[in-house]
């Protein structure tokens, strides 16, 4: 059994614990607020292009962006995997690396047998995981540390990167898998298509629906090919934002759990002192009325 002072070194050193993983908790919850607000601050401006770029494709008869072109034979795919530069988050890397893993066992490998796999890691942490297994997957790019000040020229970095592999036909096509921040509690990981564009039928029936008639100059042809690059940079913004507020919900929660964990080793600990000290006492007294009664009899 641990002696009384093993007991109170170890009480102090998880009183230590509950003071860090505390300020850790303030800390994440107070970045997570800011990174809320940034997302909140970009989406009336992607929202809105998103809209405009539906009514062009939507009214363009001549639909030869490259960017707009579904190539017949898929022999590469590129995946941008968003991850962290920093763990204490829980789950928030690993269940994300391990879905991007099925992702493309379960899914690329069955649709596209033919396709190889390759993946631009943005994130420290994605960038360590795939960096040690390169005999499993093809790196071409790694954006590590881009979290610790989180710019927008980031995300134009990533997108003219996978912007211009496609255009060469390098990737046939490109996808966007990390964390979306659903709630507080919760981070889902997500793949998002994002080269080449295709609006989804629901959004092209509503602009070809919509009331709104937009007068266009020069041409539709070069308003779109001006707004596409600008659409891609905020899709690859908007996905660093989510991830970024992801991660710090995540890191919030998990120092929540390991603050009432060690709280409730504290509980056990100091429980376990208070009998040890007693049972000490008790000897001792004992020990005291054992010596009185033998001087007694001598």
């Amino acid at each position: 059994m641990a002696t009384l002072r093993e007991i109170r070194t170890r009480i102090k050193s998880v009183k230590n614990i509950i003071k860090i993983t505390s300020a850790m908790k303030l800390v994440a919850a107070a970045k997570m607020r800011r990174a809320q607000e940034a997302i909140l601050a970009a989406r009336p401006y992607a929202g809105k292009l998103g809209s405009i770029l539906d009514y062009l494709v939507a009214n363009l008869e001549d639909k030869t962006d490259p960017l707009l072109q579904q190539r017949d034979r898929i022999n590469n795919i590129a995946l941008i995997v968003v991850t962290a530069d920093r763990g204490l988050c829980g789950g928030f890397n690993s269940n994300l690396l391990r879905f991007a893993g099925q992702h493309i066992k379960q899914v690329l490998n069955r649709d596209y047998p033919q396709a190889n796999v390759h993946v631009i890691a943005v994130g420290r942490r994605g960038t360590s995981f795939y960096k040690a297994r390169q005999d499993q997957y093809s790196i071409d790019e790694t954006f590590p540390g881009i979290f610790n000040g989180l710019q927008f020229n980031d995300a134009v970095e990533i997108s003219r990167l996978a912007t211009d592999g496609f255009l060469v036909e390098k990737y046939d096509k490109v996808q966007l898998v990390f964390n979306e921040a659903v709630s507080t509690v919760r981070q889902q990981p997500i793949v998002r298509d994002f080269l080449p564009i295709v609006p989804s039928e629901e959004s092209s029936a509503e602009a070809q629906a919509s009331s709104v008639d937009y007068i266009v100059e020069p041409s539709l042809n070069d308003l779109l090919g001006s707004l596409l690059p600008k659409h891609l940079n905020m899709q690859v913004w908007s996905a660093l934002l989510e991830s970024n507020a992801a991660e710090h919900a995540a890191r919030m929660m998990a120092m929540e759990n390991a603050t009432n964990n060690a709280r409730d080793l504290n509980r056990d600990l100091e429980l376990t002192y208070n009998k040890a000290r007693q049972a000490a006492i008790t000897t001792e007294i004992l020990e005291v009325v054992s010596g009185a009664d033998a001087l007694k009899s001598a």
